[in-house]
């Protein structure tokens, strides 16, 4: 199992809090909550170990601009694909009101 820790810039932030997805085999759940002001904060457990360049790669075209809203992300991934990933993370912003 590989931990992942990530921060970004962000805005305000998030007005409540989600959790979406399950985590089961090729799938993963996303737990949000309001970040601290300026900085989204994400933590991520997953069991596919050396994946850590691809899931940097991945979040950071998500939330290096800064232009999302601060979130504590917990993210436990069971193998899920870039796709599925993107798609847990956009259900997350939508319930948190940021579509």
């Amino acid at each position: 199992m590989e931990k992942i820790h990530l921060e970004y810039p962000a805005q305000q932030p998030a007005a409540r809090a989600t959790h979406v997805g399950v985590v089961g085999s090729g799938d993963l759940e996303v737990l949000a909550e309001p970040g601290e002001s300026g900085k989204t904060v994400i933590d991520i457990r997953t069991s596919v170990d050396g994946s850590g360049p691809v899931w940097t790669a991945q979040l950071a075209r998500l939330f290096a601009a800064g232009r999302l809203p601060a979130v504590k992300l917990e993210i436990n991934d069971f193998g899920a694909t870039p796709g599925v990933v993107q798609m847990r993370i956009a259900q997350a912003l939508e319930e948190i009101g940021h579509a």
